[in-house]
């Protein structure tokens, strides 16, 4: 099977997730399929801490990379890949199994595949999600405490000691290398709209 691989990535609250999600569900599950870096963080004992004890999980030290490389082959190779939901250290839900079958285009997505040079190597398309920094920390600070149950003044901290230095030495050196930008301070209409004519393109030029 031909495949084309194409990586999404973008800051913490960008709106990438959404715009994943709204991308993947134009098509079938045989046409598309996602592979995310949330389910290869490493177990919670394995994560670093900060100078204040706090662990930190906006590093690339956090994703098991191998493991990702491995399933992002296996699924070229056309084999499925079985993985473990990844929660969020959330001891009230419980993970479910998650089962990825391969389709001609693997959609790859995480804050650090463009850093990950042997991941973004894979990658025939690169588009990156970007919005306003006040309008994410605006968007995160919402989503944690209503979503995770996170405190605000946790959120604050996460926000300006773990989530914005990695922004800028993960992230943003390989914003202007990326193929697209698309921006997300209000909406991503435009940019998705794109990527959907895009990606019917290329499934019909591998079926040709």
């Amino acid at each position: 099977m031909q495949t084309y691989i194409i990586g999404i990535t973008g800051g913490s609250a960008s709106g990438k997730t959404s715009f994943l999600l709204e991308l993947k569900n134009t098509f079938a599950a045989h046409e598309v399929c996602v592979v995310s870096q949330d389910n290869y963080y490493k177990p919670l004992h394995e994560q670093e801490a900060d100078g204040n004890g706090m662990v930190n999980y906006d590093l690339p030290t956090c994703i098991d990379v191998d493991r990702f490389l491995v399933d992002i082959q296996n699924l070229k190779n056309g084999d499925s890949i079985t993985k473990k939901e990844y929660v969020f250290n959330n001891p009230n839900k419980v993970p479910e199994t998650i089962i990825i079958n391969p389709a001609p285009i693997i959609i790859v997505e995480g804050l650090f595949i463009y850093y990950f040079e042997k991941i973004a190597e894979q990658l025939q398309l690169k588009i990156f999600v970007d919005a306003d920094e006040e309008l994410k920390w605006q968007r995160r600070l919402q989503r944690d405490t209503a979503e995770r149950g996170i405190e605000n003044h946790i959120v604050k901290y996460q926000w300006d000691n773990h989530v914005k230095p990695a922004y800028e030495a993960y992230l943003l050196p390989y914003r202007n290398h990326s193929d697209i930008i698309i921006t997300n301070n209000i909406n991503y209409n435009k940019g998705l709209a794109v990527m959907q004519n895009h990606i019917r393109q290329i499934l019909e030029g591998l079926s040709s």
